[in-house]
């Protein structure tokens, strides 16, 4: 078995906060990420596939191929728009990035196994910060 990942760029804004709870509530829990204002972060995708290397391409996944479907379903829905308002897989969702990464996994993981057969979608990593991180095997 063989791991291929690739990692793609996006920029986007959140407001993290529940909309049945009072805004002080909101600000007790989610703090200034529930700025009625919004904030932005510069995020960073990473897919992980896994498989047998097909023989006639020496490839699991071609990797080209792998970041055209992440630009064409995920990040260009995302990119410079906001989660809440503008981005149709999230209305309705709390968009933390835990939220975040389960509905980008539904997305992704129907492409891959259009893309290669004998591939899986192993693990997507979603880095919000440099020091936040969220990571998902699809479970």
């Amino acid at each position: 078995m063989v791991y291929v990942t690739r990692k793609e760029h996006f920029n986007a804004a959140h407001r993290v906060y529940n909309p049945s709870w009072s805004d002080e509530k909101n600000a007790e829990v989610f703090g200034i990420c529930a700025n009625p204002n919004f904030h932005g972060h510069n995020f960073e995708l990473m897919i992980t596939v896994k498989g047998p290397i097909n023989p006639e391409t020496g490839f699991v996944v071609d990797m080209k191929v792998l970041g055209n479907l992440m630009k064409t379903t995920v990040i260009d829905k995302v990119d410079h728009r906001n989660l809440n308002l503008d981005v149709d897989f999230m209305h309705g969702i709390i968009p933390s990035c835990e939220n975040f990464v389960v509905e980008i996994w539904k997305i992704l993981e129907k492409g891959v196994a259009e893309l290669a057969p004998n591939a899986k979608l192993h693990y997507l990593k979603l880095i919000e910060t440099p020091k936040n991180y969220v990571e998902y095997y699809g479970e």
